[in-house]
């Protein structure tokens, strides 16, 4: 029996999610450019502007700096298999779901792994590291600098000292950081920093920037055994995106060209000014949620993550339906939470194009909405007229948005 398969029609979405976010026109016509193959000469002549631009982003002269062909997960595991051999120990800060992801790859080899934790919504105590790595020869101390789970962000200083103290690399998931709140991988001395292409590099799914320095390079060149995996062995890609362009696989070539559009972007925009954008929207959004009587899940200002702001669901709200509301209502995506913010937690994203005022301020009128059809009233434009306020006082006119098409 045959079946029609009718023609792809996606629905049109603004992704206020952890991830991914929309992805800037730019970016789709780079997609839509001819396939060419992976070892024309054009092509590996073109690669290389990927690395030149990531290097600028990362703020990195770190020689081995590339996007690995898989999800922010692959990152994860690249930097924790390259770096692990058997009979090493390590330390992970987990304090959400993707940090505990990479204790969990981490158990995964024949290494020792100390986990240092800390509960959603909170960082991890430096001090609780300290102890945990004293009188132990401690490879790496690996943390999320941006936890997307429970909207979390963690001073890299704070680690970098103690992994000092203990002779240890720094592996960092800057998969919801880069580009969207300031990172700095040669200042802050991170030995690896890996992150995801479709958070606030606005970039589609299935790609995960990386830099390693020199320090890590020496350590994969020494390893007494091999990399428990093939495919994320940092040896033979090195080849693949340096000088050599030697055959490794079959990258994803039409998602490489969407990521040189996507850092493209980012250039032209600069750092300081996105950072900026990202910061005033998130700063926005909480006014406006505030004055709705919605609380932050992370009660500290200054932990509070500027690319995933995660809130507490009001009392007697049913979570699925008011993200259902506003999805079939406004064609808005935010996110549910993990873990034990399952139910608890709403998490709206504000990351790269998705970062725009417009969306802001529509949101806000858009929750306060549904949830009055929920049964829970909220001063009426409360929201609007608090982030409008928050703009005004950001010396932003909210006729003006800044949006992530500004710099163009």
């Amino acid at each position: 029996m045959s079946h029609t398969v009718g023609e792809l029609l996606p629905p049109t979405r603004i992704m206020m999610t952890p991830g991914p976010s929309n992805v800037d026109p730019r970016v789709y016509r780079a997609m839509a450019t001819p396939l060419v193959g992976h070892m024309d000469p054009w092509f590996t002549e073109m690669m290389g502007d990927v690395p030149v631009l990531l290097r600028e982003i990362f703020q990195t002269k770190n020689k081995i700096t590339y996007p690995i062909s898989a999800s922010g997960s692959g990152g994860i595991e690249a930097a924790v298999v390259n770096t692990l051999e058997p009979g090493d120990e390590c330390i992970v800060c987990v304090n959400g779901w993707f940090s505990e992801r990479m204790a969990v790859i981490a158990e995964r080899t024949q290494a020792k792994v100390i986990r240092v934790e800390a509960p959603y919504g909170r960082t991890v105590d430096p001090e609780d590291v300290r102890r945990a790595g004293k009188g132990r020869k401690i490879k790496f101390v690996g943390l999320a600098h941006g936890e997307t789970s429970s909207g979390v962000i963690q001073k890299l200083a704070n680690y970098r000292q103690v992994a000092d103290e203990l002779g240890a690399l720094m592996i960092v998931d800057a998969v919801a950081t880069l580009a969207g709140v300031p990172l700095d991988v040669d200042h802050d001395r991170i030995d690896i920093c890996f992150s995801g292409s479709q958070k606030a590099l606005s970039a589609p799914p299935g790609m995960a920037p990386i830099t390693i320095n020199s320090r890590v390079e020496e350590i994969v060149r020494t390893r007494k055994t091999p990399v428990g995996s093939w495919y994320f062995d940092f040896t033979p890609i090195m080849s693949m995106w340096g000088g050599e362009r030697t055959y490794h696989h079959t990258p994803p070539i039409s998602l490489i060209y969407g990521m040189r559009e996507a850092l493209r972007l980012v250039a032209e925009e600069g750092l300081p000014a996105r950072w900026a954008r990202h910061a005033q929207n998130q700063q926005a959004l909480i006014a406006g949620l505030e004055a709705m009587g919605i609380e932050m899940w992370v009660a500290t200002p200054a932990e509070r993550l500027a690319t995933v702001t995660a809130v507490t669901i009001p009392a007697g709200i049913e979570d699925t339906k008011v993200r259902k509301q506003l999805l079939d209502e406004f064609g808005i995506e935010i996110a549910g939470g993990f873990g034990p913010g399952k139910g608890k937690a709403w998490r709206v994203g504000l990351m790269g194009y998705s970062s725009q005022n417009k969306n802001v301020l529509l949101f806000l009128a858009a929750l306060e909405k549904v949830l009055g059809d929920q049964g829970h009233r909220v001063p009426a434009g409360a929201g609007v007229a608090a982030a409008i306020q928050s703009y005004q006082g950001a010396g932003q006119s909210s006729s003006q948005p800044v949006t992530a098409g500004a710099h163009k």
